[in-house]
């Protein structure tokens, strides 16, 4: 499933990317970007968040990750990374990172715990003393590439929210059958 298109795909009568921007949003960051390659999904996303465009998108997702990274402001000390394929991600689990980054003696990363112990999922919250490295990343690397090799630097909390992704069409599936709506369209 092409990464910019399943973007698209309808999740609660919307592009699933609107869902990942308002949570973002409700759950109290404070600058929303979203980094994409293709114009279908810049029109989606119009006014709702900061857009920036990733003319390397197909090279993987480090460089996405680092368009994101260089295009917030400077006073922001850490980056939430979420997924434009999480569409039930929500508020609560915004918040509930924030919340846990903001506590004194935190760890420079906070993630979303997969129950296993020491395994974390995104969403993930990057302090500002971590960017350096993740600007060296390159290809399909994401944050899993630094933080799996120094687990001492990530927090994780619990996700009262769902984190599945939608990277094949059963995903996809699967979601619209946990949620269903009547006549659900795909728009890629």
């Amino acid at each position: 499933m092409a990464g910019s298109e399943k973007l698209l795909l309808e999740f609660d009568g919307r592009p699933m990317i609107k869902s990942v921007i308002e949570a973002a949003s409700d759950g109290g960051c404070h600058q929303i970007l979203v980094v994409y390659s293709s114009n279908e999904v810049m029109q989606a996303v119009g006014s709702d968040a900061e857009l920036v465009h990733n003319p390397r998108a197909q090279t993987g997702m480090a460089s996405s990750l680092q368009v994101g990274l260089r295009a917030l402001r400077s006073d922001m000390e850490a980056a939430m990374v979420m997924l434009g394929d999480q569409p039930m991600v929500g508020s609560r689990t915004v918040s509930a990172l924030l919340r846990a980054w903001r506590r004194e003696g935190s760890r420079p990363a906070v993630a979303v715990s997969r129950g296993e112990a020491g395994k974390w999922a995104p969403p993930v919250v990057l302090a500002r003393e971590l960017w350096d490295e993740l600007m060296t990343l390159t290809g399909d690397a994401g944050a899993r590439q630094v933080l799996d090799h120094r687990p001492e630097l990530v927090d994780t909390v619990p996700s009262p929210d769902r984190l599945d992704d939608i990277d094949t069409p059963e995903d996809y599936a699967k979601i619209v059958k946990l949620f269903p709506r009547p006549n659900p369209t795909r728009k890629v």
